[in-house]
């Protein structure tokens, strides 16, 4: 900007300040001789030589303060409550200045009365200059017939934010009623708008009062309460919008900004899970963490969480590069303390690995590397050996060897009587951890079991969403496929959670909810696209992949589970339901490797449920 540019910048605003100070201290001054006009009930009060002093005074004197407090800084049409609060606290705070120089200099002698009735006139006076301000913006903004009808759902503080900010911000839409639950809210006003109804009769409301847009603003997440709104509103041809959850606003201002369109997450029909991370920092603050597939959804993740738990130092490791550089560039912008070092490396590596671990000695490690692809790794049981299985064993026997406290894996859902070569090696992978357990009975290995998760780079989400954007049709492998599905900030929270709940020998399960039929997701996702499933975009069967099923399991033996701390957490034993793997493990795993047309065969032998 020139030079030139900033001078008339700071002229304009100079000029709109002075204009504004000058209407308050005539507005001031017009007080003052309210006050001693109604004390005296005359138009020309007596003691005419010494209330025009005050006249010059006090406004001289309030404006200075209002000036000291910028309150000349504040854009009074988009004002808010806190504003009005914070001008009357500088209001009074000017007038006890005034009263202080008064009692020192004895500039004029005034009654109670009449002072009392100047600080009544000067706050309605200058507040409602300011409130003028506001309510004319308001009429202006309040233009209806360009912008499009809306109805809230939730009546709560989430909601009435948002009301305010919709009244007080040009935008396309503008706020009409509420709808909510609350029996005591119905027919009652919330921001000056009416609670219409419940959402038992949200349809009939929104037909009636011809609402084109509906946000839904719960201050907390109901999974299947937004999936039967969104099914009530579906055919009626409206706007669906939502507000994030608390959670996911992370204590940010509640604002139009932060409206979205509903996500496919949040239809869900399932209760997002509250971890307590507090209990997990003990373990983690001020401890050397390792963890292994960082660039990954889940790895990058796991990175972000652990950092708010204050470990001493992280070191993240990863095969791609990019992504490890991907993973370094998004922390970089939060201008973190914490000392973070990026390690280029292959788990399986056992000479990269024990450099590693000599060098660094993680005292807590989280491995996520994995190959986790179904259908690739049918084709490519060798690699999948290698790096599910020798990979972890390679990182559990340096954990054990260099005294590291804890090793939490992330293992899945597709472990339990595995049909998959992917599910087979994690499943192989577990039977690993409880052979490093016994060898090296100090270090505590864990794993964690848990399904699909949405966002992550396996997820199905991406390809249904690239198939409807293409004109369909959406494929889906068999139209009684279910899967769990859970969010990534959830299943990281487990892991977490599971290394300070275990003592060594565990796996952990997350109570996941119902599973999800793939084929309604995607019936869901095409609406969420605006689309009209069989009609629009076709979803077309492909028939079940190889190493699928129709359905997962989460244990093997429901009477071995048992509740831990968190109601929605479970724990079974690794060994249980199974048979140990023996000593000869490494040369088994070794014969595999070299031999790959016998990988399939010493994974059957090893993994004996594998089917």
């Amino acid at each position: 900007m020139k030079i030139s540019s900033i001078q008339e910048n700071w002229r304009r605003t100079a000029g709109k300040v002075f204009f504004v100070a000058l209407i308050d201290f005539v507005l001031l001054a017009f007080a003052v001789y309210v006050g001693y006009a109604l004390r005296e009930g005359t138009l020309m009060p007596t003691g005419i030589e010494k209330w025009p002093y005050m006249m010059l005074i006090l406004p001289a004197v309030c404006v200075a303060v209002f000036a000291l407090f910028a309150q000349y800084g504040t854009i009074w049409p988009h004002a808010g409550t806190e504003d009005f609060i914070k001008f009357t606290g500088v209001y009074i705070f000017a007038f006890a200045v005034f009263l202080i120089l008064n009692a020192l200099l004895k500039i004029v002698v005034f009654s109670r009365i009449s002072f009392a009735i100047t600080f009544l006139a000067g706050l309605f006076f200058c507040g409602g200059l300011r409130f003028s301000w506001l309510l004319t913006k308001s009429i202006h903004t309040n233009n209806k017939s360009k912008r499009l009808k809306t109805l809230i759902i939730g009546a709560s503080e989430a909601g009435a934010f948002l009301a305010r900010d919709l009244m007080r911000n040009e935008n396309e839409l503008y706020p009409a009623g509420f709808v909510d639950d609350d029996p005591n809210k119905i027919g009652m006003h919330v921001s000056g708008l009416m609670v219409l109804g419940s959402t038992a009769e949200l349809k009939s409301i929104v037909e009636r009062e011809n609402f084109k847009v509906v946000l839904i603003a719960f201050s907390t997440y109901n999974g299947k309460k937004i999936k039967d709104i969104y099914n009530t509103l579906a055919p009626l041809n409206v706007q669906v919008r939502i507000l994030p959850s608390l959670r996911e606003l992370a204590g940010g201002q509640v604002s139009v900004s932060r409206i979205r369109k509903v996500k496919l997450e949040d239809l869900l029909g399932r209760e997002p899970v509250k971890i307590n991370l507090e209990h997990s920092m003990n373990y983690i603050h001020g401890k050397r963490i390792l963890i292994t597939g960082a660039g990954g959804s889940i790895g990058s993740e796991i990175v972000h969480q652990v950092i708010y738990n204050t470990p001493s130092e992280i070191y993240v490791l990863g095969h791609g590069e990019q992504s490890i550089y991907l993973l370094l560039e998004s922390l970089n912008k939060l201008n973190l303390d914490i000392p973070i070092y990026p390690i280029i490396a292959d788990v399986a590596d056992e000479v990269a690995m024990q450099e590693l671990f000599e060098q660094f000695k993680p005292q807590v490690v989280f491995h996520a590397a994995a190959h986790k692809h179904v259908p690739l790794m049918e084709l490519s049981p060798r690699e999948a050996m290698r790096v599910n299985d020798l990979g972890t064993r390679t990182i559990a026997r340096f954990a054990g060897k260099y005294n590291a406290e804890r090793m939490v894996m992330i293992s899945t859902d597709k472990a339990v009587n595995p049909s998959s070569v992917m599910g087979a090696t994690k499943r192989l992978a577990e039977k690993i951890l409880e052979h490093e357990q016994r060898n090296y009975p100090e270090t505590k290995y864990m794993a964690v079991r848990f399904g699909n998760v949405l966002g992550s780079r396996g997820s199905v989400i991406p390809k249904f969403e690239e198939q409807i954007a293409s004109g369909g049709p959406v494929t889906v492998t068999h139209p009684d496929m279910k899967r769990y599905f859970m969010l990534i900030p959830e299943a990281v929270s487990l892991v977490i959670q599971a290394g300070a709940l275990g003592h060594g020998g565990e796996i952990f399960v997350l109570d996941m909810g119902e599973p999800v039929v793939i084929k309604e997701m995607a019936e869901l996702l095409i609406h969420l696209c605006g689309y009209e499933p069989y009609k629009e975009i076709n979803i077309v069967f492909t028939g079940i992949r190889q190493g699928e099923k129709l359905y997962e399991e989460l244990f093997y033996d429901e009477n071995s589970v048992h509740g831990t701390l968190h109601p929605k957490i479970f724990v079974s034993n690794i060994q249980s339901g199974e048979t140990h793997i023996n000593s000869e493990l490494d040369t088994t795993l070794e014969y595999a490797l070299k031999n790959p047309h016998e990988a399939l065969n010493l994974l059957r032998k090893l993994v004996p449920e594998y089917n």
